[in-house]
C-alpha cells in the first residue's frame, strides 16, 4: 500500500469470557468493609498550654478578688465616721487680739482640744461649744510652730478620739469633720494621703482645727491655716509628739493683752421661736444688725439703729467702753409683738473673765427685752430691759 502499512488484516481480540458487553457501564468496585481511620496520638503541647490557661484564668481570678478586697479596705464611709466622731468634734470660740475667733477643734485624752492657732490667737476668752449645745470653757496651752493650738477643756466629759499606734495605709481614704459657718456639724472626704483632694473645694474658716480621721474614726490628722487658701493637713507624726506625755513641739502659750478684742466677724441672725409674721421678721432683721455690728465694734454704725432718745445716752464711746472684750452668739428670737413694739431675745456673750462685772466667769446667758419705735418709718431700738438674771454658759 501506498501509505507503507502492512495490508495482512489483523487477527481479533481476545475478549475474557466473564467480561460484560461493551456497552456497559460499570462503576469501580469497592471493598465491602471500608478500613477504620488509625486513631490520633495525644498532643501534650496542646495539654501543656490548656493547663497554663487554666492557671492563669485561676490565678487571674484571685489576683482580681484581693485587688477587689483591697479596694474595700481602704474605702470610708462619711456617714459612719460622722456618726462614731462626731461628739468628739466641738466648735471653737473665741474673743482675741490676734485670732479668727471661730474654728473647729477635736478632743483628745486628758480632756484637750486640738484646733488651729489661727482662730486662738492672743485670746481673751475661749469656749467649746459640743454638738448637743453644751458650752465649756477652754484655756490655752500651747501652739506648734505648724498651726495647732492645743487647748484644755474644762467639764468636757465624752470619749476623745484616738490615736493610730502605726501610720495609715498612704492609699487609704480620709474624711475631714467640722463645722459650717453656722455651727452645722458635716463631713467630707478628703481622698488618701497619696492622693489627695484640694482641701479648698469644701473648706470655711469655721472647719479650720478639725480632725482628718480614716474609716475606723481614728485621728490621723488636723487642718490647720493662716486662711481657708493656705489650709493644710497637719499628719499624725506630728501629733504624736504633740500629744505625747511628755510633748515635743509646742511652746507654751501667753493670753491675749489687748484692751479690745474680738470674735468672728460674720453675720448672725437670731433663730426664730415665733411664727415668721412680718412684724417678726422685721425684728429679726433689726436685732441680728444690732448683734453683727457689735461683734463687729462698729460702733458708729450702730448709732443708726437707736433712736434718738437712746442715741444721746449710748453714746459710741460709751457702747464700746461696755463691749470691749463681748462675742455675741447663738440668738433666738422669743417674744415679739404684734406691731412690732418690743422683741424679746436671748443669746450668750462670750467676754475677758476680767472684764468689769465678770466676777470670774468668761460666758453668759442674757435674756433681754427691747423695747422698738419707728422713727420716719424705720423700726429702731429705744431701750432694753433685762428680763432674768444672767446665767453662766456652761450651767446645762
Amino acid at each position: 500500500m501506498e501509505d507503507g502499512r502492512n495490508g495482512l488484516p489483523r487477527p481479533p481480540r481476545r475478549v475474557p469470557a466473564d467480561a460484560g458487553t461493551l456497552t456497559q457501564l460499570e462503576a469501580p468496585s469497592r471493598p465491602a468493609h471500608p478500613s477504620e481511620p488509625q486513631p490520633r496520638q495525644p498532643w501534650i503541647f496542646g495539654r501543656f498550654l490548656a493547663g497554663v490557661l487554666v492557671l492563669a484564668v485561676i490565678v487571674a481570678g484571685g489576683a482580681g478578688a484581693g485587688w477587689f478586697v483591697r479596694q474595700q479596705s481602704l474605702r470610708i464611709d462619711t456617714a459612719d465616721v460622722l456618726q462614731t466622731v462626731g461628739p468628739a468634734v466641738v466648735r471653737v470660740l473665741a474673743t482675741t487680739c490676734a485670732g479668727s475667733g471661730e474654728a473647729s477643734g477635736v478632743l483628745v485624752e486628758g480632756g484637750r482640744v486640738l484646733t488651729a492657732t489661727s482662730a486662738v490667737e492672743q485670746p481673751k476668752s475661749i469656749v467649746i461649744v459640743a454638738p448637743d449645745g453644751r458650752i465649756r470653757r477652754a484655756n490655752l496651752l500651747a501652739t506648734s510652730p505648724d498651726g495647732v493650738a492645743v487647748l484644755q477643756a474644762i467639764g468636757f466629759d465624752e470619749t476623745p478620739l484616738s490615736v493610730p499606734p502605726t501610720d495609715p495605709d498612704p492609699m487609704a481614704e480620709r474624711a475631714l469633720v467640722g463645722h459650717t459657718a453656722a455651727g452645722k456639724q458635716v463631713v467630707n472626704a478628703v481622698g488618701s494621703a497619696a492622693d489627695p483632694e484640694p482641701l479648698s473645694q469644701f473648706m470655711n474658716a469655721a472647719k479650720l482645727g478639725g480632725p482628718v480621721v480614716d474609716k475606723s474614726g481614728g485621728l490621723v490628722g488636723v487642718v490647720v491655716g493662716d486662711t481657708v487658701q493656705a489650709s493644710t493637713i497637719v499628719g499624725l507624726g506630728k501629733l504624736r509628739g504633740y500629744l505625747a506625755p511628755a510633748p515635743t513641739g509646742l511652746t507654751v502659750a501667753a493670753g491675749g493683752s489687748c484692751e479690745q478684742s474680738r470674735g468672728p466677724q460674720a453675720a448672725i441672725v437670731p433663730q426664730l421661736q415665733v411664727a415668721g409674721t412680718a412684724p417678726a421678721v422685721e425684728a429679726q432683721r433689726l436685732l441680728g444688725n444690732y448683734l453683727t455690728l457689735e461683734n463687729q465694734k462698729d460702733f458708729r454704725a450702730l448709732q443708726s439703729l437707736y433712736s434718738k432718745g437712746l442715741a444721746r445716752s449710748l453714746t459710741e464711746d460709751r457702747d464700746r467702753r461696755s463691749h470691749l472684750t463681748s462675742y455675741f452668739f447663738n440668738p433666738e428670737l422669743t417674744d415679739v409683738g404684734p406691731d412690732a413694739s418690743y422683741a424679746r431675745v436671748s443669746f450668750n456673750v462670750l467676754f475677758a473673765p476680767t472684764a468689769q462685772g465678770a466676777a470670774g466667769r468668761n460666758c453668759n446667758r442674757l435674756d433681754l427685752r427691747y423695747q422698738l419705735v419707728r422713727e420716719n418709718g424705720k423700726l429702731v431700738i429705744e431701750k432694753a430691759t433685762q428680763m432674768s438674771d444672767p446665767v453662766s454658759c456652761d450651767t446645762d
